[in-house]
């Protein structure tokens, strides 16, 4: 490992020290702060905690152009069942595994810490030379880009930016998909649960989960799906009836862990055990390929329910969650192996009087997005369902001639010896609200490699830090004046 990636490691070990939950920035964003003014840099920020940090040029550099290196302080914050860790006061726990960086139990921040990280180190570098950069620290991203949808014009002056909130090094991202999320609540009334019946806990776990838009046509299983086919199969065959349902924990999440309650009646538990392992079994053959530690289990609840839904809310609760739709709904026809539009059955949940289920669509068309969000929309209204759709986000288009992908193509063939991958993601990225906001801004998006976002099985490459970083370094000195 150089000393260059050990100090941007230091710096990301110190940033994950420090709570970032998505909408909970106000200790990091106090924590950025004095970081920039400990050092020396003229910074600012705005109503919603966004941080702007200027870097001067180094001598050599004064006439170059300025440019924007842009990531987002927040975080998805997951950790393996049964952990402890408070991500409100505890720290992220950093483990070496081999070349990979991991953390104990929880997901491991390097989206997109690792941007803000390598940022410090190129402004704390006193032999790196450099032209003139703004630090742009976006919030809120990973719960709707609110951050960057907040951002006003002249709050960032360069305009050539350099997003670090890409995946995979050696692949530079010129388009990204856009989106919105569908929150549907549909009112529920409820009975007492009557004399004879029993309280069972049914809990589909074991699976891998991920990001929605890396990892939505990867075949990944939602537990929100599998656990509203289970409820339906068992209702089926059971005199039973649901007591409580809920899954999932954030809208760019592939739901990993999914809970019902139902009231049985006892002479039917061992019915329900049979019919569960049938379902098991089932799901099992279903993802023997990809969620192989996917398993059901069963257990008494740990509070106590008086009451289950009526018989008619039971209904469209089971029959609207079936129906929802999940993962790839459309592929691309312009850009082979792209992913146009999906939806994400991201969290739902029975609170108080109402079925709360939010799902997230993404696509390169926004045509198609908007038809998908009212797709859901129409199919929540035949239930009797409230919809919110939530303001989209703009996808980003590739410009194939953008300068700035022309020179960064030629500074790492240059570099490496050979042709970096260009693509468009279904991810959503930052970009396309930036450049909405910031006419002519000319944007690329590169990073190392992080595998399993959003989960905690989240880890980054450490050689493929040390080849972003020297490619980074690289096209520093290219803009010499």
């Amino acid at each position: 490992m150089t000393e260059a990636v050990q100090r941007i490691l230091d710096i990301f070990e110190e940033l994950n020290k420090v709570p970032r939950q998505s909408e909970q920035e106000e200790k990091i964003h106090k924590w950025l702060m004095e970081w920039a003014e400990d050092n020396g840099f003229a910074c600012s920020t705005d109503e919603a905690l966004n941080i702007n940090i200027k870097v001067p040029a180094t001598p050599g550099f004064e006439k170059a152009p300025g440019l924007v290196i842009q990531g987002h302080m927040d975080m998805v914050c997951e950790k393996v069942d049964g952990s402890d860790h408070d991500f409100s006061k505890d720290p992220i726990k950093h483990v070496i595994d081999g070349e990979w960086l991991t953390a104990e139990d929880t997901s491991l921040g390097a989206d997109n810490g690792i941007a803000i990280a390598m940022a410090f180190a190129a402004a704390l570098d006193k032999d790196l030379e450099h032209p003139a950069f703004e630090i742009l620290i976006t919030t809120a991203e990973e719960t709707g880009l609110y951050g960057a949808n907040a951002l006003k014009p002249g709050f960032v002056e360069g305009k050539i930016l350099l997003n670090l909130d890409s995946e995979d090094e050696g692949i530079f991202t010129v388009g990204c998909a856009g989106g919105n999320n569908t929150i549907i609540h549909l009112p529920v009334e409820y009975r007492n649960i009557p004399e004879g019946h029993k309280t069972v806990q049914m809990t589909v776990t074991g699976l891998l989960g991920g990001h929605s838009g890396v990892d939505i046509n990867t075949n990944r299983e939602s537990s929100n799906v599998l656990i509203s086919r289970l409820v339906s199969q068992v209702l089926s065959q059971v005199d039973a009836g649901l007591v409580d349902i809920y899954g999932g924990t954030a809208h760019n999440s592939i739901a990993r862990t999914s809970d019902a309650v139902l009231a049985v009646k006892v002479a039917d538990l061992d019915k329900l055990e049979t019919v569960v392992r049938e379902v098991e079994a089932r799901f099992k053959v279903e993802n023997s390929l990809v969620d192989k530690g996917l398993e059901i289990k069963t257990a008494t609840p740990s509070v106590t329910y008086s009451r289950m839904l009526t018989a008619e809310s039971q209904a469209k609760t089971v029959n609207l969650l079936l129906s929802m739709p999940h993962g790839v709904q459309r592929m691309s026809a312009a850009i082979e192996g792209l992913v146009q539009t999906s939806n994400n059955l991201a969290i739902m949940k029975l609170e108080g009087d109402n079925l709360y289920v939010l799902q997230s669509q993404r696509s390169s068309v926004m045509s198609d997005l908007m038809y998908t969000s009212r797709k859901i929309e129409a199919i929540a209204g035949l239930a009797g369902a409230r919809v919110e759709i939530e303001e989209k986000y703009p996808a980003w288009m590739p410009d194939m001639d953008s300068p700035l992908l022309q020179k960064c193509r030629e500074v790492y063939i240059k570099t490496f010896g050979k042709e970096p991958v260009i693509e468009a993601i279904h991810a959503g990225l930052e970009c396309g609200v930036i450049g909405s906001i910031y006419e002519g801004m000319d944007m690329i998006s590169f990073g190392p490699d992080i595998q399993d976002c959003h989960s905690p099985d989240e880890k980054l490459r450490i050689p493929s830090l040390e080849l972003v970083w020297l490619f980074l370094t690289e096209l520093f000195k290219s803009y010499r004046s």
